[in-house]
């Protein structure tokens, strides 16, 4: 991958000239099977891009409570955008009630922001959506008038899980998001795909935003090679994520895995002390009551197998101290939430 950056042909993606951002696009349109495609430095950029290229200000987005887009990007949607959420709470398996979701769109009205667009995520906490579901989404959004946005920054994550296509999964949406890094490796960047009219919106979005890049190709070439080598891969990340699930339940701990996130329920009073802990033995975390593990291209059966093993000495060590964890004390076993 820093071969194809160090060498990328590169121009200027301001006037939309630069070779290798070009080449990333309409490979990136071709898997999806879309119109077009737009590169961006980030998920959290794409997304909002996505949002104002679907919703005038004052418009509505019917969104999940736990979406990345509405929880987790500061907010964008309305301090920069003025996009009104219409906030839905999602359900355990990660979907949206679609009942709710029909009670969610505004009437014609003018008491009421209109809604505009539907948007949905998959994966979500590492859970994948199927694609029953997600046309079934695609009809009720087309029937109501309505646009559909998915953010797709794990979709690939699904699309493995699932042993399908991204093009499968995301067939009918009128955009889609979807990380070049978590997973698939590159250092930065995003694709936003669409039809060529909505990507064009989205092209001016960008560059309100800041988003448009000159020798963006030094990045693109990244993107592009992990688009090519690093897709194929993602079952054995999943396969790492259910060997550390598999030795963190042997230490009596509730865990919870879905596709290559991990989660951990842990007392609050012990996650300082068992951050440290993990340091010492280059394990690195961010620390939680609910800590969330996630395997990747960088991380290894070897390195599987260190995490679990530290584990093990922290619990260990603190069954064995004086009011220490004894393995089978009812917080171990508690529901993750």
């Amino acid at each position: 991958m820093r071969r194809a950056m160090l060498e990328a042909e590169l121009g200027d993606d301001v006037f939309g000239d630069d070779p290798t951002v070009n080449r990333l696009q309409a490979r990136a349109a071709e898997i999806f099977g879309f119109e077009d495609a737009l590169f961006f430095p980030s998920g959290t950029q794409s997304n909002l891009a996505a949002l104002i290229s679907h919703c005038q200000r004052g418009e509505g987005v019917i969104i999940g409570q736990e979406q990345h887009s509405y929880r987790y990007e500061a907010g964008g949607l309305g301090v920069l955008a003025s996009i009104h959420p219409q906030v839905i709470a999602n359900r355990a398996d990660g979907t949206l009630d679609p009942a709710a979701v029909e009670a969610a769109i505004s009437p014609d009205d003018p008491h009421f922001a209109r809604t505009r667009l539907v948007a949905l995520e998959n994966t979500i906490g590492g859970k994948p959506i199927a694609r029953a579901y997600l046309e079934s989404m695609v009809q009720l959004a087309k029937r109501r008038g309505l646009s559909i946005h998915l953010d797709g920054a794990r979709i690939f994550n699904a699309a493995a899980h699932f042993r399908t296509t991204v093009k499968e999964l995301c067939a009918g949406f009128d955009s889609v998001s979807s990380c070049l890094s978590k997973g698939l490796g590159a250092p930065a960047g995003t694709v936003l795909l669409g039809s060529r009219e909505f990507i064009g919106r989205a092209r001016r979005a960008r560059k309100i935003l800041g988003g448009a890049m000159r020798q963006a190709g030094v990045i693109a070439a990244a993107g592009l090679y992990a688009l090519e080598h690093h897709v194929e891969r993602l079952s054995t990340d999943h396969a790492n994520a259910a060997r550390l699930a598999e030795g963190l339940r042997a230490l009596n701990l509730a865990v919870e895995q879905h596709t290559n996130m991990v989660f951990v329920t842990l007392p609050a009073q012990r996650v300082a002390a068992l951050d440290e802990h993990l340091k010492q033995r280059q394990v690195l975390v961010l620390p939680g009551a609910r800590m969330r593990l996630v395997t990747h291209l960088d991380v290894d059966e070897a390195g599987i197998e260190r995490a679990v093993a530290a584990f093990g000495e922290f619990f260990s060590a603190e069954a064995g101290a004086p009011g220490g964890i004894r393995t089978h004390d009812p917080w171990l076993r508690r529901p993750i939430l």
